[in-house]
């Protein structure tokens, strides 16, 4: 990929940057008249977390956030490039928006986030929906501002930065949930995965100071968070280079009174080591629960991947996982269908998947992305046979979410509320320390609250319960 281990990176207050005047200036373009947002996120939780720096922009402009996109005054996609069906999605709804753009030609509508570090990606916009008013990158959230009021002067803005920027601390930010919260603890990835575009989007590795992280977990708890998820694109390699190790990070953040639960994603197989799962087992507030990619059970398949570790290897850390924690959920990634699988490294797959018996898996059929060392790879599976093996994998891992979940059935367990039930308004929902969705009925509003609820019926993807006193 031509990238080189980054040794170090500047960590600049958004509050130091000429950007942040334009907040005001934006403001003041509308003269106290009323305007609105919508945005838009397609892909992984990262990209949710920048979603809400977006919003949290869009609050201090003096934007009001709107219901839907066809009636807002300026809408935004955070996009993803990870899988095509995100793609077709973003485009299929920048089609819909023409005849609104005709009819309100003042509405911006903006493009940012991971497909426009794509190369061509710009070029495609331009070319098929040229009443795109602003398109910006993964390196370049901080200029939002600067660019929405050039366009709001009509003057279009496409701005990607090529190099990945300093890390940009103090941005403003809108959580919608109190309880819960989203803290990037680093950005970028190394590791180039044969499939995966991210290293080249996302850029590489940098990690954020341990003191900007524990300080802001501090301030969000004081603001009422019971619940904080770190995010990386490989958390275990946290802090390289850097003032402490993702082990020690989760031992500080453990110390922060009123926080009750840490929770962290993704980590990659090849460098989750023994101090960390130590780590897991020691700290009382970081969840019995990890989500752990294994992508193939193939050997074979792996080394064409890239990932660095064998089957085996995957084994033993499951192993060690559950000999530390037995109660821990673990859950996974598994691509079918990658260049040159055959029905024996599916096999190895299908079986691993059962010995390891996953609480739940995201199961994707592989997606070429230009760029990557697999798009080029010769022996692509046909469809058919990869739609098989998809269903087979689908009733295996429903087969085993079922009995992981028969473990809790008749226990107790604390549950941290986070509101009312999607499917039924009359229930509440929230999460075990592993996990696990539980409802239960309540006639009070228990939000952010830890109540010990006892599992009475289990379900594929949910557990049913009731408060015990």
């Amino acid at each position: 990929g031509g990238y080189t281990l980054l040794q170090a990176r500047n960590v600049i207050s958004f509050n130091d940057l000429k950007e942040k005047e334009y907040l005001l200036k934006v403001k003041e373009h509308f003269k106290n008249k009323k305007h609105t947002y919508f945005v838009e996120t397609y892909g992984c939780q990262m990209n949710v977390r920048d979603s809400q720096t977006l919003m949290g922009m869009f609050e201090e402009m003096g934007y009001e956030k709107s219901a839907d996109r066809q009636s807002a005054d300026a809408v935004i996609f955070n996009t993803c490039c990870v899988r095509e069906g995100a793609e077709d999605r973003l485009l299929g709804n920048l089609g819909k928006l023409k005849s609104e753009k005709k009819k309100r030609p003042d509405m911006l509508i903006m493009i940012c986030g991971c497909m426009m570090q794509e190369v061509g990606s710009l070029e495609k916009i331009k070319k098929r929906f040229p009443f795109v008013d602003v398109v910006f990158g993964t390196h370049n959230t901080f200029e939002m501002p600067k660019l929405m009021f050039n366009a709001l002067n009509k003057n279009k803005q496409y701005s990607l930065f090529e190099k990945e920027s300093d890390i940009i601390e103090d941005m403003p930010v809108l959580r919608e949930k109190d309880v819960f919260a989203f803290i990037n603890i680093m950005y970028g990835c190394n590791n180039f995965c044969s499939y995966c575009i991210v290293p080249y989007v996302r850029g590489r590795e940098r990690s954020r100071k341990s003191e900007d992280i524990i300080k802001e977990a501090t301030l969000l708890v004081k603001n009422g968070v019971k619940e904080i998820t770190l995010l990386g694109q490989n958390v275990n390699s946290y802090g390289k280079n850097c003032d402490i190790s993702f082990p020690d990070l989760l031992r500080e953040l453990n110390k922060i009174d009123g926080l009750e639960r840490i929770r962290f994603m993704t980590s990659h197989p090849k460098d989750l080591s023994d101090d960390l799962i130590k780590a897991m087992a020691e700290c009382e507030k970081v969840c019995k629960y990890i989500h752990l990619p294994v992508q193939s059970g193939s050997d074979r398949i792996l080394e064409k991947m890239n990932r660095h570790y064998t089957r085996e290897d995957y084994l033993t850390i499951v192993k060690k996982l559950r000999e530390a924690m037995p109660e821990i959920a673990i859950t996974t990634d598994i691509i079918v269908g990658f260049p040159g699988e055959t029905d024996e490294d599916f096999q190895d797959t299908y079986d691993l998947y059962k010995e390891v018996c996953y609480n739940s898996a995201f199961t994707f059929i592989y997606s070429k992305r230009i760029g990557t060392p697999a798009a080029k790879m010769e022996d692509q599976v046909e469809c058919e046979k990869t739609r098989e093996r998809m269903a087979r994998l689908i009733a295996l891992s429903e087969e085993c979410s079922l009995k992981s979940n028969e473990i809790y059935l008749n226990n107790t367990y604390p549950v941290l509320v986070e509101g009312k039930a999607k499917k039924d308004e009359n229930l509440l929902c929230g999460k075990t320390d592993h996990g696990r969705t539980v409802v239960f009925a309540s006639e009070k509003d228990l939000t952010g609250k830890l109540v010990n609820v006892k599992i009475t019926k289990i379900k594929l993807n949910v557990l049913v319960g009731e408060i015990v006193e």
